[in-house]
């Protein structure tokens, strides 16, 4: 119900914008390489984009761009809104010839010098019925066509779309390999400056302790467990060997555990996702989770994983002092990971917080 009156509403807005567009290109017509007039075509079919729900940035509508073909458009699109005015009214009649009928019969007065019988009650309904579906197939043409036509004159040349498209899978390949390099560079800087110091200072003191100095085993035993913990946060960060096991929920569970802060987890997925979606959201709530303990300075922290239509939308929220850059090594790297899936990844951290990361993932 509600998206049949928002269809009937488009065409017939779509009838008004229509006559809009002739009073506007009948007088500019003269005038059509001038960037005013041009500008206020395009300015014209951002309007006519929006109510048909299309996205203007995708069909390129632009501020940089006004090239004549929004001109274009208006001329092709007004026969149509016109088009879609005739079959409303003809629906406005429709309803009222069988508003007015009802209230005749209904009361036992003629309608027309016709009193209700079967065969006529029978042939009106009959009859009623096929208009009726007649007229909302060409509210639902009309509107179609509408969308049909903007998106053929508007959208970009099938050409240009690929050539964009190629160029967007070489950028996100490279990023790819620019994270996989910066992920190797972290692990051996963890590695070389953590475990490795830790280790060397573990030898140190089982030689000491074979020297003579028996005390030094409880040392020994506190370090080796501390190099363990770091070995094994290490392999978590490569990757969650618990992830393909136990599932995007535990694995997540498990993040919250280590954190030395408050961390709420809410994942609610009606399945599991492709292993490809659950490894990108959790390295994006891992990583966001230590940001918001190393460099936020926050107290808590809400995780929410849910599905919307063929999305995985991964939100993190801190209640840190904000100011995260997205362009830093770390959110950076995130950026590339859910590019790689054709994924959103938007940063939202003003000054003073609170920090919001939004991954938005297709799962089809």
């Amino acid at each position: 119900m509600a998206k049949g009156l928002h269809l009937l509403g488009a065409v017939t807005l779509g009838t008004a914008t229509a006559l809009l567009d002739l009073v506007f290109l009948l007088p500019a017509l003269p005038f059509t390489r001038r960037g005013a007039v041009r500008e206020a075509a395009r300015r014209l079919a951002v309007l006519e984009a929006r109510r048909l729900r299309l996205d203007p940035a995708v069909l390129g509508l632009d501020a940089v761009r006004a090239d004549g073909r929004e001109l274009c458009y208006l001329a092709a699109r007004a026969p149509v809104g016109l088009l879609g005015g005739l079959v409303t009214a003809l629906l406005g009649v429709g309803g009222g010839v069988a508003g007015a009928l009802a209230w005749s019969w209904g009361r036992g007065r003629p309608f027309d010098g016709m009193l209700p019988t079967a065969p006529l009650l029978a042939y009106a309904a009959l009859g009623g019925t096929v208009l009726l579906f007649l007229n909302l197939s060409g509210l639902v043409g009309v509107h179609a066509l509408e969308r049909r036509l903007a998106q053929r004159m508007l959208g970009p040349d099938p050409t240009e779309a690929l050539r964009r498209r190629i160029t967007e899978l070489a950028e996100s390949r490279a990023g790819v390999l620019l994270a996989v390099d910066a992920e190797r560079r972290r692990i051996e800087r963890d590695l070389h400056d953590g475990l490795q110091q830790r280790l060397v200072a573990l030898s140190m003191l089982a030689g000491r302790a074979r020297r003579g100095r028996p005390e030094l085993l409880t040392q020994i035993h506190e370090q080796a467990q501390q190099a363990l913990g770091e070995l094994r946060e290490v392999a978590w960060r490569v990757y969650p060997s618990g992830l393909d096991a136990l599932g995007l929920a535990d694995a997540l569970a498990g993040v919250a555990e280590r954190a030395d802060i408050p961390v709420k987890v809410v994942c609610e997925l009606p399945a599991r996702p492709p292993a490809a979606v659950e490894t990108v959201s959790y390295f994006v709530v891992s990583e966001a989770v230590t940001n918001a303990v190393k460099h936020a300075r926050a107290t808590a922290v809400t995780v929410e994983v849910r599905e919307h239509g063929s999305m995985v939308v991964v939100r993190v929220r801190d209640d840190g002092a904000g100011g995260a850059d997205p362009a830093g090594g770390g959110l950076s790297g995130l950026a590339r990971r859910v590019a790689a899936l054709d994924g959103r990844f938007t940063v939202d951290s003003p000054a003073g917080g609170p920090t919001t990361i939004t991954a938005e993932l297709p799962c089809a």
